[in-house]
């Protein structure tokens, strides 16, 4: 191979390394762990789901601020408070918590296999 190819190869593990690595301030945690967190005062809970999915079946706590509109309502959430993010899988309530960690959010929890994995 010539340097050309080697610096695409690298620059491609580069990209994959970084997409899937976990991001610092941001953590996976299982569904029982979420519930536990309902006890606690200072968590907000945020589902990340469309408002069809999250009208059709949702758990109490967590309110509905679809992927598409966590931008521009990041205002309406606390960056000191922990954040606990879901969807249906798991999938875009990590591209949520990525989005909140690029704006200043310290503590971010992202449910593990989503409201697939609720019980």
């Amino acid at each position: 191979m010539g340097v050309i190819e080697w610096i695409i190869l690298i620059l491609i593990i580069g990209v994959l390394v970084n997409h899937f690595m976990p991001v610092k301030g941001i953590s996976n945690i299982s569904v029982q762990e979420a519930k536990n967190k309902f006890k606690e005062n200072s968590v907000q809970f945020i589902d990340v789901r469309t408002p069809g999915e999250y009208k059709a079946n949702h758990c109490k706590p967590f309110k509905n601020i679809p992927l598409s509109n966590l931008a521009s309502k990041l205002d309406k959430l606390d960056k000191k408070e922990e954040v606990v993010v879901i969807c249906q899988s798991g999938m875009r309530s990590a591209k949520a918590a990525k989005i909140l960690k690029k704006h200043g959010f310290k503590k971010i929890s992202n449910v593990k296999g989503g409201m697939n994995a609720w019980i």
